[in-house]
């Protein structure tokens, strides 16, 4: 007899300051590709993809994410409130190669759990390929991290590193709760 797989649908967001890679991330993660040409997000671009099944609290489930790529935004309004509305989780992007990027995922994160506060939350370190630090998380976003109670993996969409293990780590926190 074969175990019955439950679909769940789950909003998440990718935050983070303009130029971390948000967009990078997604393209990898859903068609497994990378561009070299920068191209800003203005507003909101919405990905889907669906999760290979996996066990959770004794139950076979498999995610279909509706990945929200949010653009870096300075502003904190009526209007991104309403990109972060009904998300589940989100993936707090970070780039490796300027440490400032992860100071700001701090009011960044707070935003989102003003809307959102039971969304959790995965720290990315990404651009692993070309940071100095390789694939060492720097201090600044661990302490982050661990203020939200998150996890923090390190990335890089150019070359694939962590990527997919990045999206199941979320999916994983969805089955823990």
């Amino acid at each position: 007899m074969s175990a019955t797989v439950r679909v769940e649908k789950k909003k998440i967001c990718l935050l983070g300051t303009f130029a971390v890679g948000k967009t990078s991330l997604v393209q990898r993660f859903v068609h497994n590709r990378f561009g070299e040409k920068y191209l800003t997000t203005i507003g909101v671009d919405i990905s889907q993809k669906r999760m290979p099944p996996m066990q959770s609290g004794g139950r076979l489930i498999q995610y279909h994410f509706l990945i929200w790529d949010i653009a870096g935004m300075d502003r904190f309004d009526s209007v991104v409130r309403n990109y972060y509305r009904g998300a589940a989780g989100a993936l707090a992007v970070a780039d490796l190669t300027r440490l400032d990027t992860a100071a700001s995922l701090d009011i960044i994160c707070r935003n989102f759990h003003s809307v959102c506060p039971k969304a959790d939350l995965i720290f990315i370190g990404n651009k692993a390929d070309i940071s100095r630090t390789g694939t060492r998380i720097p201090m600044e976003l661990q302490e982050i991290s661990t203020a939200f109670g998150g996890r923090c993996l390190s990335t890089s969409a150019k070359n694939g590193q962590g990527v997919t293990e990045a999206f199941r780590a979320l999916a994983q926190a969805f089955g823990e709760a």
